[in-house]
């Protein structure tokens, strides 16, 4: 099984997407920090005009969380697209290739051999997950200086980043599933139909939830249960903008933030799923005939 693991990895890894990834992710942490840089020196001045004033320094705060919003939001967005075009081709691609006759006539169940595959990705994608979100937040506390940081204590950074981390976790368990049964094309498909569908019925709960109407909330909270990717971007936001001793924080989160916050029950229901979905790949995998 640790032997599928590795060469899980080192396949992944080999791929000219993730070679694209990696490439255009360093271009996009150079992009959010000259954006940083500049929205630091705009405010300096705003700041300054205003004579510090108490309304421009809560706007400054304001900006200040939606630029590190929009940074989380992206990273999500591609940590998610690479979870799901890396696990999609998991399983098909080596029924395809008919590569996978040759690793069962090794002594190697097909249970290991699925739970190698998600190891593998899983141990990468979540690596890569981490450390593009301590990125975001380091560039953005880090340039910004004293205007642009946030008052953020590490649990709540520890906490936040956990949360980030599930979404890869699910998109891959839920991306390994399919691939058991679906082409690499079909699976990819879906699994992308699936997560628009999640984060458009996240802004449905929101707005539901905004404007107090029971039937767009239970809307969201049903595809929230169907596929509980953006439940946790809002439960990430929650813990990382929260402060106990900061009134004005969840406002300051703006529009990248929750209305109404996922629970503690909801994050281990997205657990559950993605080990569910993982043991559904391995039945489902054991009755294919390949």
């Amino acid at each position: 099984m640790w032997t599928i693991t590795k060469l899980t990895s080192k396949e992944i890894i080999s791929k000219r997407i993730f070679l694209i990834t990696i490439i255009m992710t360093f271009v996009f942490l150079c992009l959010y920090g000259t954006a940083i840089y500049f929205a630091a020196k705009e405010s300096a001045d705003i700041v300054a005009d205003e004579a510090q004033g108490t309304d421009a320094i809560l706007m400054q705060q304001f900006f200040a969380s939606q630029l590190l919003g929009i940074g989380l939001y992206f990273s999500s967005f591609i940590t998610a697209l690479l979870a799901i075009l890396s696990s999609v081709s998991a399983i098909s691609g080596e029924v395809s290739s008919h590569q996978i006759d040759t690793w069962l006539m090794r002594p190697i169940s097909r249970s290991q051999f699925v739970f190698g595959k998600f190891i593998g990705l899983a141990l990468l994608m979540v690596g890569y997950a981490v450390g593009l979100f301590l990125s975001i937040l380091l560039l953005h506390q880090g340039i910004g200086g004293d205007l642009m940081a946030l008052d953020i204590k590490p649990m709540q950074v520890i906490k936040a980043v956990s949360v980030f981390a599930i979404q890869p976790f699910v998109l891959i368990g839920f991306g390994l599933l399919l691939s058991t049964r679906m082409t690499t094309l079909n699976a990819g498909i879906v699994a992308i139909i699936m997560y628009g569908a999640a984060f458009i019925g996240g802004f449905i709960e929101q707005i539901g939830a905004l404007i107090e109407k029971t039937s767009l909330e239970n809307t969201g909270i049903i595809m929230s249960l169907v596929f509980p990717i953006d439940s946790m971007y809002r439960k990430m936001t929650i813990l990382l903008f929260d402060t106990t001793d900061n009134p004005l924080s969840f406002a300051q989160g703006g529009m990248f933030t929750s209305v109404s916050s996922p629970s503690n029950v909801m994050v281990w229901y997205a657990v559950i799923y993605g080990v569910i979905a993982v043991l559904l790949s391995i039945y489902s995998f054991k009755r294919r005939d390949v």
